[in-house]
């Protein structure tokens, strides 16, 4: 079992678990604003942060559990463990780990990955927020729509890919990160949302029923004055 947790011990991530919120949850609140600017629906801002909010919080509190739950060991926790590369058992064969008591704790927390599971929840709801605004499925057959639906999730996939280069998590914990992430961000969205391949998969459950609201008020009027 240690072979496979000797690898390097990276002290520093490629991508810092401070950036991590920036392009979770800023860049896509800032495509909503965008977004907001030009349709000026309030109901589609409100419903799209609060939307990603959730996402994204869920994801964290179920990741964080499963985390403490498991307690898997990092690639690289031989090195956390033994800092030196020299091993060191105590008579039982349990581990006598000499190293960093905080380094040696978070070297436990590999199961699922955060970074990924983080990153899945936020820019995953960004890619169906994209599909439904963009109308990707109006089976006119627009490849160009594809590409921007999928960038996000390509950029979720190159984190979850950096934190496996970086040896501090398995392709499991990846894996198992990034299914976490992106099924709770569609639930988040179709919990707002309907599917983009609705007729009115652009806009926000509350905008649809405001929208039918008005017109049945409108169509009694009319027929009360007739």
């Amino acid at each position: 079992m240690l072979e496979d947790l000797k690898f390097p011990f990276k002290e520093h991530d490629t991508i810092p678990m401070w950036a991590v919120p920036i392009f979770a949850i800023i860049l896509p609140c800032t495509v909503f604003l965008i977004y907001y600017h030009y349709r000026r629906d309030v109901y589609d801002l409100h419903h799209a942060i609060l939307g990603i909010l959730y996402s994204v919080l869920v994801t964290a509190v179920i990741t964080d559990s499963i985390k403490d739950a498991v307690g898997r060991p990092r690639p690289n926790f031989f090195y956390r463990c033994f800092p030196d590369g020299i091993e060191a058992f105590q008579p039982n064969g349990d581990v006598n780990c000499h190293g960093d008591p905080k380094v040696v704790k978070e070297g436990y927390k590999s199961f699922p990955s955060g970074h990924t599971s983080w990153s899945f929840a936020g820019l995953a709801f960004l890619s169906w927020y994209l599909c439904g605004k963009v109308k990707a499925f109006d089976r006119r057959g627009h490849a160009a729509k594809l590409c921007i639906v999928l960038l996000p999730l390509l950029f979720a996939a190159l984190v979850g890919i950096s934190r496996i280069d970086d040896y501090w998590h398995h392709w499991t914990d990846v894996f198992t990160g990034s299914i976490i992430g992106s099924v709770v961000a569609s639930l988040c969205y179709l919990l707002f949302f309907p599917f983009p391949h609705d007729i009115n998969g652009w806009a926000p459950h509350a905008s649809i029923k405001m929208r039918e609201n008005i017109e049945l008020h409108s169509t009694s009027i009319g027929i009360d004055t007739v």
